[in-house]
């Protein structure tokens, strides 16, 4: 094959666990051309993943929303001639729209009764499975084998310095022992509260000489200020302050991420940054990091029957609350060797 397209799915987490797949592609076929269609919330991630050489835009909410838009891009993907398609994202309408473009190899899971649209279609895996896995086993059931399975993003060196810049302008240096901590989330469950967070800012700063960032989008910017407003403003905020690649480089330059299970903790382990997840409502057998930074996941059984669970109406968000600071600064003393 010299021609081969992944359809990928649209968080920036899932979006890093597919990152090995690209690898495994192009040492099975070193001289493919390998593209990669997705949303555009997620184009800067697929940036910094290694192997891609095209990144083609589905803008699902905007140009691509009708018909016509549709009808365009599936024109694209033709004059594109592919040998061959991976679709991780198991939509019926993306299998329609690589059937019509006329990909001859269209590999999938056989899911939503679009197993018309495809030319291999694999049953789901059953049981606990991690999500890089579940994407993974999409190209191996096609028989490409998979030695790496770690997510792995690489930053650009003029990203490097503009974050370098930023940092150097809120008075970080260098040789600065830098904790980012992350206290957004794709939804409120997996969110840690902005009161823990403030006394584990309160802990940093009674124990530890560190320069405590909290990194988030334009969205969480409200959620520093409470934070900031409990801490006498102890932690330099760049929430709302960085492009989604700035982001990727300020999680390279960290030496460690706090975060709960949301995209910023996958990309920081995924840079080799050393990470401590906070995990609740999730689970790290299915979720948790697959890069090559060091791993600690702090998560307790809290006789919960829906624990873990996805439960997106849960009344009190116990598992989240179970966690405390001082069981994140006893890490944070023992990496530090204190």
């Amino acid at each position: 094959m010299t021609n081969i397209l992944v359809v990928n799915v649209n968080w920036v987490g899932d979006v890093i666990f597919s990152s090995p797949i690209f690898k495994a592609l192009k040492e099975a076929y070193p001289q493919a051309r390998i593209s990669c269609l997705a949303v555009p919330r997620v184009k800067a991630v697929l940036e910094a993943i290694p192997c891609i050489d095209e990144i083609i835009v589905y803008d699902e909410k905007g140009r691509h929303w009708n018909p016509l838009g549709k009808l365009k891009l599936i024109f694209e993907l033709r004059r594109n001639r592919f040998d061959a398609a991976f679709l991780l994202h198991r939509s019926w309408t993306r299998a329609l729209m690589i059937y019509l473009a006329g990909i001859p190899h269209r590999v999938g899971y056989d899911t939503k009764n679009r197993g018309k649209f495809l030319t291999h279609n694999i049953e789901p895996l059953e049981g606990t499975v991690h999500r890089s896995d579940y994407y993974l086993n999409i190209i191996e059931s096609y028989g490409i084998t998979v030695d790496d399975r770690h997510c792995r993003l690489e930053v650009s060196p003029d990203t490097e310095k503009e974050i370098e810049g930023i940092l150097q302008s809120k008075k970080v240096q260098s040789d600065d022992y830098v904790v980012v901590i992350n206290p957004g989330g794709n939804w409120d469950l997996k969110r840690w509260p902005a009161e823990n967070f403030a006394r584990l800012i309160c802990g940093f700063v009674g124990s530890f000489n560190a320069k405590i960032i909290v990194s988030g989008a334009q969205k969480d910017v409200a959620l520093f200020k409470k934070i900031n407003s409990l801490t006498q403003k102890n932690a330099i905020n760049l929430a709302g302050e960085t492009s989604l690649q700035q982001l990727i480089a300020l999680m390279k330059k960290a030496n460690l991420v706090i975060s709960g299970d949301t995209g910023p903790l996958h990309m920081a382990n995924s840079l080799g940054t050393e990470v401590i997840g906070l995990f609740g409502p999730t689970r790290p057998e299915i979720t948790g990091p697959r890069g090559s930074g060091k791993v600690h996941i702090l998560q307790h059984d809290v006789g919960c029957n829906r624990e873990p669970c996805y439960h997106l109406t849960c009344p009190d968000n116990i598992c989240m609350q179970s966690i405390t600071a001082e069981e994140i600064l006893e890490i944070v003393r023992q990496i530090k060797g204190q």
